[in-house]
């Protein structure tokens, strides 16, 4: 049974997120009636990240199994024109060994995080940034991020709803840059994220801009290990889901929100 590895592009304002529910629509339920809608297979899509609702992705990954072996040019052609009326588009389709898993092999998550800093509200890019009308220091953002690089026990920026046993990761990348016209933006990668980490991020370095908090004050609310010690939670519309990196190195058991 040939396994396929999906590399997949979605604007996630109108889904409840990547994964399938019982009532509203998901990315994985459109993007899995669009294969049985070509193969005529029910099959199942296996994720690399959960995205949130309102989550976007440039360079998600999923992987499928599917009873014939078809070409998998066809496959992403195929799948196209099935999804064509949904802001979902299928990149690139490669045949992988039945061993890759797309969430269970990953080795690094890359994130974006998109800030739109300027007085005027964002016309074309509503929805897909988050607007931040007062100006924001950008050197104090990425100074006070950097503090929070390694492997921390990152408790206070999760969600009160977080699945994962653990709260210690190791944050491998965290920077905030400057980015086109007005936008600001916050690099992240790891191996895996806690649920709702990069918008708490997020949300406490907007504090951090705004002067309101010092990074020390970052540092200290990281070192509280407490949720009520969080920033505001960022809206999703900023965030998306970059890249997905693959290697050999030994797998080991992620949480039930890799990001």
């Amino acid at each position: 049974m040939p396994r396929y590895k999906l590399t997949i592009e979605y604007d996630g304002a109108p889904y409840c997120g990547w994964q399938r529910q019982k009532t509203d629509l998901s990315v994985q339920e459109v993007i899995e009636t669009a294969v049985e809608g070509f193969s005529g297979e029910a099959a199942t899509l296996f994720g690399a990240g959960r995205t949130d609702a309102g989550v976007h992705a440039s360079g998600q990954v999923a992987h499928l199994d599917l009873q014939r072996d078809w070409e998998p040019d066809v496959v992403r052609d195929a799948l196209n024109a099935h999804l064509r009326d949904a802001p979902t588009a299928i990149l690139g389709v490669e045949r992988v060994p039945d061993d890759f898993d797309a969430r269970f092999s990953a080795r690094k998550r890359h994130y974006l995080y998109r800030i739109f800093n300027r007085r005027a509200p964002p016309a074309l890019l509503a929805g897909r940034v988050w607007w931040v009308s007062k100006p924001l220091d950008v050197d104090a953002m990425h100074a006070a991020a950097r503090r929070l690089v390694g492997t921390h026990d990152f408790d206070t920026f999760r969600s009160a709803h977080c699945q994962a046993k653990n709260p210690i990761r190791t944050l491998e990348q965290l920077d905030v840059v400057r980015g086109p016209d007005e936008e600001i933006h916050i690099h992240a990668m790891a191996q895996s994220f806690l649920h709702n980490q990069i918008r708490s991020f997020a949300g406490s370095l907007k504090l951090v801009g705004e002067g309101r908090w010092s990074e020390a004050d970052l540092v200290a609310a990281l070192e509280a290990r407490d949720r009520k010690r969080c920033g505001p939670v960022a809206p999703p519309d900023g965030l998306y889901l970059t890249r997905i990196e693959y290697g050999t190195a030994p797998k080991r058991t992620l949480p039930p929100y890799p990001g």
